[in-house]
């Protein structure tokens, strides 16, 4: 195996739900050794969001469910209680011999084990501490609870996300996954690997203040610069897009098909391989900006005439003539696309529960130092024995001795 891009590089994880968890994969995939704290007993809540829930090798359902499934691959599993003053010392041990703190505890709730940053980073200068939370340390909403629908709700996307607005049983609509959480695991790990770079060059560690809500406005694109620009707010368009025409869904005989024309010289090829050139030579229609003035007419128009064929007539016709078109897959379809297949983009792993578990590949392609898959997402204190032994030179009657204290 090639050496990875963040080997020697240690995690210790405090978060769960996630917005953290996603973070942490993604820098476990890429070589770093991510430490997963838990509660004992407990641990990360999303173990028990189900069902579906992993069946072990016996056939009975286990406490592992797919959502925790999703986000915790490539991490060793440790339980420790921080609200005992041994288990903050151990806590503070391992920290000494880490780079990186990532947490998605309430604002101020880790300075009651003094494992806030102001604390830490007195003893540990070179330490990228990293929070996630809801609103961020500062703000009149930092002291509350946040969600990933929250952020969607209170961040605008759901103002633009479901039926268009004035159609029957409009109403807003979250993302069908949560984005919030997914997006700001991503920029979390961007400012991981940026603080990184920044200590390694410094020596200065520092802190990262991330925020759902602030991750969600940010994201808000060209929907949120549309209004920054003309004063309008953006409303609801369903599929269609706010500056693209025809950018949509539409019927075919058999179904639906996209078409995602982002120009005038795709509009022409459609036009031409549908037999209606017309469409293309009518001022109405001819250049983007008149076409989303027109908008509602062309629509309708482009849906009579796709509903004529099918949905493989449009799809691979349309490919051939360098037009963007595709079919809407459903998640089972997803998996069983020849270009999703030939990505490799599902995986499994062998899991403790003594069965292989399907996952999802890490997107990531890289040709001297691609993401490895070495450790399937772990059961609650898995690695304990293992990384205490390792990190802090514990024996197992030490490890026993904690067990019995409750701290592990």
């Amino acid at each position: 195996m090639p050496q990875m891009p963040l080997s020697g590089i240690r995690i210790f994880d405090l978060t769960r739900i996630l917005a953290g968890p996603s973070c942490t994969q993604l820098l476990g995939d890429l070589g770093a050794d991510v430490i997963k704290v838990e509660r004992a007993g407990a641990g990360d809540d999303t173990r028990k969001w189900g069902p579906p829930f992993v069946t072990g090798s016996d056939g009975t359902p286990t406490q592992e469910s797919a959502y925790y499934l999703a986000a915790n691959r490539n991490k060793r599993s440790i339980t420790l209680d921080l609200s005992k003053p041994e288990g903050q010392a151990l806590a503070r041990r391992m920290i000494a011999k880490s780079d990186v703190l990532a947490e998605n505890f309430k604002v101020g709730d880790l300075a009651k084990f003094g494992l806030d940053y102001p604390t830490l980073s007195k003893e540990f200068p070179r330490l990228v501490y990293c929070s996630i939370t809801g609103f961020g340390q500062t703000g009149p909403y930092a002291p509350r609870a946040g969600y990933d629908m929250l952020a969607q709700g209170l961040g605008g996307i759901m103002s633009v996300t479901g039926p268009a607005a004035g159609a029957p049983e409009s109403r807003p609509y979250k993302v069908g996954v949560g984005i919030a959480d997914l997006m700001t695991g991503m920029y979390a790990a961007v400012s991981i690997l940026a603080a990184l770079r920044h200590r390694d060059s410094t020596g200065e560690g520092q802190h990262i203040d991330m925020a759902l809500l602030d991750t969600q406005v940010a994201w808000l694109a060209n929907e949120g610069l549309n209004y920054l620009v003309s004063g309008k707010t953006p409303v609801r368009q369903g599929n269609a897009h706010p500056n693209i025409v025809p950018y949509d869904v539409f019927n075919c005989a058999d179904g639906f098909v996209i078409l995602a024309i982002g120009n005038d010289g795709q509009f022409s090829k459609f036009c031409a391989f549908a037999g209606c050139p017309e469409l293309a030579a009518d001022s109405r229609f001819s250049t983007n900006p008149a076409r989303v003035k027109n908008r509602a007419e062309l629509t309708s128009r482009m849906n009579e005439i796709t509903s004529a064929k099918a949905q493989r007539h449009w799809v691979e016709g349309l490919a051939g003539a360098g037009v963007p078109c595709s079919p809407v897959n459903d998640i089972a379809q997803v998996f069983e696309d020849p270009q999703v297949r030939a990505r490799q983009m599902r995986i499994e792993m062998a899991h403790a529960a003594g069965v292989d578990v399907p996952l999802i590949a890490s997107p990531i392609k890289m040709s001297k130092t691609p993401p490895s898959y070495r450790h399937a997402p772990p059961v609650c204190g898995q690695h304990t024995q293992e990384v205490l032994s390792e990190v802090l030179g514990l024996s197992a009657q030490d490890v026993a001795g904690l067990r019995e204290r409750g701290v592990v």
